[in-house]
């Protein structure tokens, strides 16, 4: 992938250095807060060469966040196919992200997810970028209302891969943003 510039960060792909923090937020209580499991370091450093291949092979996924000014990673911010949860359509493109939690509030996810989806609607050509979490997780669906993104109830659902010893994680709330309504919602602010 070719790194994506914001004011603050760099959007890039999974380097080595970036296995120690890549472990560090799927291990931690907070930030997996929302998830039924955690990963142990061997699980972690899988993960985040799938994450890499899956970039390698599209040009584009969940990539890593690191601050221009230091080079430090912080997490990742990015969109990626759905192929993989069958009840979406075909094609279906979700944005998502997960930073360390000294991180949170500097506004770091808003500035990648706005540059994430400039890639996807202009250099893509998608017509629309999906994304979802679980229903009490409000950090993430105030960061999909920042986007523009609209809750679309009728699209809220069960996810699959939650197991039902995990029932209150399951229900997941589904929010969207068309192309036409980026577009809208970019000339506006001009």
């Amino acid at each position: 992938m070719t790194p994506i510039r914001t004011e603050r960060l760099i959007l890039r792909n999974w380097e080595d250095r970036d296995r120690e923090l890549f472990y560090r937020i799927n291990s931690d209580e907070r930030v997996m807060e929302y998830f039924p499991f955690r990963r142990d370091r061997a699980q972690a450093d899988v993960k985040m060469d799938e994450l890499r291949a899956v970039i390698d092979r599209d040009g584009f996924g969940f990539s890593a966040a690191e601050i221009a000014v230091t080079g430090q990673c912080i997490g990742f911010v990015g969109i990626t196919r759905t192929d993989h949860l069958l009840f979406l359509p075909a094609g279906t493109v979700e944005i998502g992200w997960r930073l360390a939690p000294e991180f949170w509030g500097h506004g770091y996810v808003t500035e990648a997810a706005e540059a994430w989806l400039a890639y996807g609607f202009e250099t893509l050509g998608l017509e629309e970028i999906v994304s979802f979490a679980v229903r009490d997780n409000s950090r993430s669906t105030a960061v999909m209302e920042r986007l523009g993104m609209v809750a679309d109830p009728a699209r809220d659902f069960d996810h699959p891969g939650i197991p039902d010893s995990h029932a209150m994680l399951k229900r997941h709330v589904f929010y969207r943003l068309t192309a036409k309504d980026w577009r809208a919602r970019k000339k506006a602010a001009r």
